[in-house]
């Protein structure tokens, strides 16, 4: 009698199996945790065998059986991966899973867009998207749980490849009653001694620390935060400024109050782009979806972004 299970289920057994738990597998995957709960007690059921053990404090863990059913998985997944990359190189069409990436500081004003406009043009492809931080980023890629995703060059591992789509200046963000908020530019030199709410997210804040360190200077941060729009709202209402490289087309914080977004000079820009295994670029999907983002991540898609 044939095995009865899907892709998907097993997808969803190689996510519990790495996360250990059915709610972060769920969050990973952007699936209900009742379905993947579903899921693995069809495998369960299916192969007569037990593949997780359940503690309610610990979450689950894998049996030796489980263990070993997971590497198998992964190994199935990656072959189908490269029988659908196969059939699109053959037929010349773009169809099939995409597993897309992006840093979350950015992610709500660049993705939702791009993600339209490339399903439109490719309505096959089945479009699967992640909002990560860069750590998560670079984990995800080399773990194969994504197949390119957008970020910034911020330590990039010699062993993933990056394409560069934007240089992107830094800026002050500052409220409008800022000592600071008049100016057509600012230096670090200027923002110094003023207090800094500083967006506090891996590999971001060695950046933001870096624009001062080549002054002999260090910011005076009195608030930190990991979410881009409280950080936003907290400027705006007088906490202290922040540094950014992407501008919103609005001037206004989540709250609705003002902000100004004044050019900081003497400080490295960030390059927007892709990142991805190496040889990825061989899958027809993935290569379509980069010659898409070059033609669509431009100057017009985020405001204050200029071409490198």
């Amino acid at each position: 009698m044939p095995l009865r299970f899907t892709l998907r289920q097993l997808e969803y057994l190689v996510a519990v199996g790495e996360t250990g738990s059915i709610a972060a597998a769920s969050e990973r995957v952007n699936v209900s945790s009742p379905s993947i709960s579903a899921a693995i007690a069809q495998l369960e059921q299916e192969f007569g065998l037990q593949l997780f053990v359940r503690r309610h404090a610990q979450g689950l863990s894998l049996t030796q059986g489980g263990r070993q059913f997971v590497d198998e998985a992964r190994a199935v997944l990656a072959a189908a991966g490269r029988l659908n990359d196969l059939a699109n190189g053959i037929t010349g069409q773009v169809r099939g899973p995409l597993s897309v990436g992006c840093l979350v500081t950015f992610a709500q004003v660049v993705l939702p867009r791009l993600r339209r406009s490339f399903v439109t043009r490719y309505p096959q492809v089945d479009f699967r998207q992640y909002e990560r931080h860069q750590a998560e980023i670079l984990d995800g890629i080399r773990q194969a749980r994504l197949d390119v995703a957008l970020t910034y060059d911020l330590d990039i591992p010699a062993d993933l490849e990056f394409v560069a789509l934007l240089s992107l200046p830094p800026y002050a963000l500052v409220p409008p009653d800022h000592p600071l908020a008049g100016r057509d530019h600012v230096t670090p030199q200027d923002l110094a001694p003023h207090p800094m709410v500083l967006l506090d997210l891996p590999f971001s804040t060695d950046y933001f620390m870096e624009v001062f360190r080549p002054h002999g200077l260090r910011p005076r941060v009195v608030e930190r935060t990991r979410d881009m729009g409280v950080m936003r709202a907290m400027v705006a209402n007088g906490f202290g400024y922040s540094i950014a490289n992407i501008s919103p087309q609005s001037a206004l914080a989540p709250d609705g109050q003002q902000l100004r977004h004044v050019p900081l000079h003497g400080a490295d820009p960030l390059s927007l782009g892709l990142v991805l295994a190496e040889g990825a670029t061989s899958a027809l999907t993935i290569r379509a979806f980069i010659d898409h983002c070059r033609e669509a991540v431009t100057a017009p898609l985020l405001s204050g972004a200029a071409a490198p």
